[in-house]
């Protein structure tokens, strides 16, 4: 065993998930470790993968997204993969930015209510 491969335990503790998630890309197939026997190894490919699930995850892709996501990065290099990727991205840059404005408007809806608790309160008397 080479030191660049990671067991299960390890490649939990390396990208902070759960034994559940990690077996969960596996089932889906996101992840497709080596076997041997009833062990599981994770190669510098796997970690790879891993790297990118997250960071869709991280960027709100849906798992399906992701994994579209994972075949264009094992294509890389051919225009149509590209193109599609932008094609996602840019979808859901404007998702973000449409989140952004809804979070936007939120806090701006509860600081008014707060600074209004707040002078209602300067109104009470002390008890």
């Amino acid at each position: 065993m080479t030191d660049t491969r990671l067991t299960f335990k390890e490649m939990c503790a390396r990208f902070d998930v759960t034994p559940r998630t990690l077996r969960y890309y596996e089932y889906i197939e996101l992840l497709a470790p080596e076997k041997e026997g009833r062990a599981r190894f994770y190669g510098p490919r796997e970690q790879a993968r891993m790297k990118l699930i997250l960071r869709g995850r991280r960027f709100g892709f849906s798992l399906e997204e992701i994994r579209q996501w994972l075949l264009i990065y094992g294509k890389k290099g051919e225009r149509p993969q590209l193109e599609a990727w932008l094609r996602l991205a840019d979808r859901q840059l404007v998702e973000l930015d449409r989140q952004r404005g809804e979070l936007e408007a939120t806090l701006a809806d509860l600081r008014v209510l707060r600074e209004t608790a707040v002078e209602e309160l300067g109104k009470l008397p002390e008890s």
